[in-house]
């Protein structure tokens, strides 16, 4: 997998705030936080006009052509780079685009009501996907010296792979792992359907959204006891049997290979990497090892460079998710 950031040329559909562009591709702006639209215009995002057009095949035959409806319809956008149309995905008949514009601004009316500013855009797998993201004006401190900032990412699809959906997304600063919790009776994410009254849907989301920051409250609560918990070494074994799985007796030696080098780049993240420095033998640094090793250190298939492969799938992919998951459920009390 490439980092699938879509491109034409030199240019790429993509906008960073204040720091390199996200693997040296897109649009930075350095000296100030951008804005919605600026998101459409400075990313590419802007004016595709997604629609719905019926899908028809053709049967050739000694008689001639004949043209034959399809059930369902096709996603169609115009290309903001060279004004083609383009399709993108096959859809049902209940299906209704959400513009890239309906994205925004909701986010936009988001930042007004929080103080959240824009951190990144873009377009991704040829305008399949379209990601913005905020960061939140607040950060978390666990135990007086771990920060976690805090984001909200909103993902949208063209091509009916997912739904509309809204992430609250703590993120560890010293090393840049996302952070994905199994918290109890809390919810960090929102879903919309792609129907009819999707964007009514979208602004009542932002009311429900700020039942998410009680999600990030608990966040709170459980990492400060885990940050308290000593971890031993058997300890952090036992974890990573927990998250990943053991191989079984009669595994073969890929297999055996395969495990031996995660645990032994999980160990070192654990033991001897400065990014568990200030929190050292706790099982806060034994979760961090783990998602520090899911964000930056498992393998991806790719032809291209490794890391934009994995901050693609970290955008994209609820693999690391659940992994992140397992690993957190794995540290919860009984």
């Amino acid at each position: 997998m490439s980092h699938e950031i879509e491109t034409h040329g030199s240019q790429a559909a993509a906008v960073f705030a204040r720091k390199d562009a996200w693997h040296r591709l897109g649009t930075t702006v350095r000296d100030r936080a951008f804005t919605a639209e600026e998101a459409m215009t400075l990313g590419h995002l802007g004016g595709w006009d997604v629609r719905k057009l019926p899908l028809t095949t053709a049967e050739v035959s000694e008689g001639g052509v004949t043209a034959i409806e399809v059930p369902g319809f096709a996603t169609v956008r115009t290309n903001p780079f060279t004004g083609e149309p383009e399709a993108l995905g096959v859809v049902g008949g209940g299906y209704t685009p959400l513009q890239n514009e309906d994205h925004a601004e909701f986010l936009n009316l988001l930042a007004d009501e929080s103080g959240a500013i824009f951190d990144t855009a873009g377009s991704l797998r040829g305008g399949r996907q379209v990601f913005i993201t905020m960061q939140l004006p607040d950060s978390l401190t666990v135990g007086g010296t771990d920060r976690v900032d805090l984001n909200i990412a909103a993902l949208n699809s063209h091509d009916g792979s997912s739904a509309f959906r809204i992430l609250v997304t703590p993120v560890r600063v010293v090393c840049a792992n996302t952070q994905s919790a199994a918290m109890r009776n809390h919810e960090s994410s929102f879903s919309i359907r792609h129907t009819r009254n999707a964007k009514a849907a979208v602004q009542a989301a932002r009311d429900a959204l700020g039942l998410t920051f009680t999600y990030v409250d608990a966040f709170q609560v459980e990492a400060e006891r885990l940050i308290q918990q000593t971890m031993t070494d058997a300890a952090f074994d036992a974890l990573i049997d927990a998250t990943f799985g053991k191989a079984e007796a009669g595994a073969t030696k890929r297999v055996r290979e395969t495990e031996r080098r995660r645990r032994s780049r999980l160990h070192w993240l654990f033991a001897d990497a400065e990014t568990q420095a200030g929190i050292r033998d706790t099982a806060w640094a034994g979760y961090q090892a783990v998602a520090e090793y899911v964000d930056h250190y498992a393998p991806v298939r790719t032809k291209g460079d490794e890391q934009t492969a994995r901050a693609t799938r970290v955008l994209t992919s609820d693999d690391p998710d659940r992994i992140k998951r397992r690993a957190w459920t794995a540290l919860a009390p009984a």
